[in-house]
C-alpha cells in the first residue's frame, strides 16, 4: 500500500490530516493521506469509529466492481459505520436534535427527497440515491474507511445509551435485515430458513427467533458459520451444502435441485414434522443463483422468498412452479426507515450477543490484511472471518 498527500481544510484533535482507505481498482487498495473536511451546510463532522466490512466492499477490493458497478475514479471504501460528532455546518435543519460529541451511526445513501418514491417512504428506491462506496452514480460518493468525514446531518443516528459504539456499525446490515422482515409480514411460529449464514443471514436467524419463530433452519458452505449460529442459539438446526463449482443456468438450477433434495433428508428439516414440504419464509442471504433457486423450490404453497443477497444480475429462476404453488418471490433492496429501530434493537439486547459476530479487528493502516482474509473466509491464525471491523478501535 502506498501513501499520497493532499491538502486539509481543517483539524481535529490536534491533527490536520487523516488516513483514508482508497479503492482504485482490483486488489489495488491504499492508505493515503487526505485533509480534513469542513463541514457544509446541513452537515456534521464525525470522528469515524469502526466500519464493518461486507460483500459489496469485498466485490470492490477483488474485482473493482460490484455487478455491473465499475469504479471509475478512487473511491473511500466502506458503509457500516459509526462516530461521534466532532462539528456542526451551519444551517442545519430543524429537525436535527445533534450536538458536539454525540455517538451516532451514519445511515450513508443520501436521496434526493423529490422522487415519488421519496415522497412515499421508499427512498430505498430512489433512482438519485448517492450512496457511499458504491460506483452506482459517478462522481462516487467516499464511504467510511478513513478517519474523519462529513455527512448530512439528518441521515446520523443517535445511540441508545446501553448501545456500545463499535456495535452501533451491526445497524446498516440489521437495517437490510429488518426492511427484508418488514416486506415478508411474517407471524409468530413461522418456520423460517435462512441460505447464507454471513453476518445478514446471521442477523436473519436472530431476527427470526426473538420475533417467535419455531423453526430457524441455517444452511451454508461453511461448518464454522453454522456452529456459530447454532452456538448462539439463533437457529434451531442447521445444514451444510456441499461445495460445488459457481454454475449458472440449467446447471445451476440441477445444483439447487440436488441441495434442496439433500436439505429436505437432513435431521434438520427431519426433526420437525412436515417441514420437508416447505418453509413459511426463505430469506436468501447468498446472491448466489443456485441458493436463489433452491429458495424457491423450499418454499412452501402459498408462502414467500425474500432475496436479499445480491450479486447475480441475470438468473434462470423456476417461477413455473413458483406461480402454481403461489409462492411470492420479493426483492429487498438495502433499506428505509429502519435504522432508528435497528439501533433499539440493538441496544436492547433481544437479539443476543450479537457482538461476537465481529470475528476481526483491525486498524486502519492494516485494511489490506482485513481484505485479504475476508476474501480467504480465515484469518492467519485459521479462525473464521464473519464480520471484520476496520478502523478507530479505540473510539467508545
Amino acid at each position: 500500500m502506498s501513501t499520497t498527500a493532499n491538502s486539509s481544510s481543517a483539524t481535529v484533535g490536534g491533527k490536520t490530516s487523516q488516513l483514508a482507505v482508497v479503492c482504485h481498482g482490483a486488489t489495488d487498495l491504499r492508505v493515503e493521506e487526505r485533509g480534513i473536511p469542513v463541514p457544509g451546510d446541513g452537515e456534521a463532522q464525525i470522528k469515524v469509529g469502526v466500519t464493518g466490512l461486507c460483500g459489496s466492499d469485498l466485490h470492490y477490493y477483488s474485482h473493482g466492481a460490484n455487478g455491473t458497478f465499475k469504479i471509475l475514479s478512487p473511491m473511500v471504501l466502506g458503509h457500516e459505520s459509526c462516530g461521534i460528532v466532532t462539528a456542526l455546518g451551519p444551517n442545519l435543519p430543524k429537525t436535527v436534535n445533534l450536538k458536539v460529541g454525540d455517538r451516532v451511526a451514519m445511515e450513508v445513501g443520501v436521496y434526493c427527497k423529490t422522487c415519488k418514491f421519496c415522497k412515499i417512504g421508499r427512498y430505498n428506491l430512489c433512482s438519485n440515491m448517492r450512496f457511499a462506496s458504491s460506483a452506482k452514480t459517478f462522481p462516487h460518493l467516499d464511504g467510511t474507511l478513513r478517519e474523519v468525514m462529513t455527512f448530512p446531518a439528518e441521515l446520523l443516528h443517535k445511540l441508545p445509551p446501553t448501545l456500545d459504539l463499535p456495535l452501533a456499525a451491526l445497524a446498516e446490515p440489521l437495517s437490510v435485515v429488518l426492511h427484508a422482515f418488514r416486506r415478508a409480514h411474517l407471524t409468530p411460529g413461522a418456520r423460517i430458513l435462512v441460505l447464507g449464514a454471513g453476518a445478514v443471514g446471521l442477523l436473519a436467524c436472530s431476527l427470526a427467533s426473538a420475533s417467535g419463530a419455531s423453526s430457524v433452519i441455517a444452511v451454508d458452505i461453511e461448518q464454522g458459520k453454522l456452529d456459530f449460529a447454532a452456538q448462539m442459539n439463533w437457529a434451531t438446526g442447521t445444514y451444510l451444502l456441499p461445495k460445488g463449482p459457481r454454475v449458472s443456468g440449467l446447471d445451476a438450477l440441477a445444483a439447487a435441485q440436488t441441495g434442496w433434495e439433500g436439505l429436505k433428508s437432513s435431521d434438520a428439516v427431519q426433526a420437525v414434522e412436515g417441514l420437508a414440504e416447505g418453509f413459511d419464509a426463505v430469506f436468501e442471504c447468498t446472491g448466489v443463483e443456485s441458493c436463489m433457486q433452491l429458495a424457491v423450490m423450499a418454499a412452501a404453497p402459498g408462502t414467500k422468498v425474500l432475496f436479499v443477497g445480491m450479486g447475480t444480475p441475470n438468473l434462470l429462476l423456476p417461477t413455473g412452479p413458483a406461480m402454481l404453488r403461489e409462492v411470492d418471490l420479493i426483492g429487498v433492496f438495502r433499506y428505509a426507515n429502519c435504522y432508528p429501530d435497528a439501533l433499539a434493537l440493538l441496544g436492547s439486547g433481544r437479539l443476543g450477543d450479537v457482538g461476537k459476530m465481529v470475528t476481526q479487528r483491525y486498524p486502519l493502516d492494516r485494511a489490506g490484511e482485513a481484505f485479504e482474509d475476508m476474501r480467504r473466509g480465515r484469518d492467519k491464525d485459521g479462525n473464521t472471518v464473519i464480520k471484520p471491523m476496520v478502523g478507530n478501535l479505540e473510539l467508545r
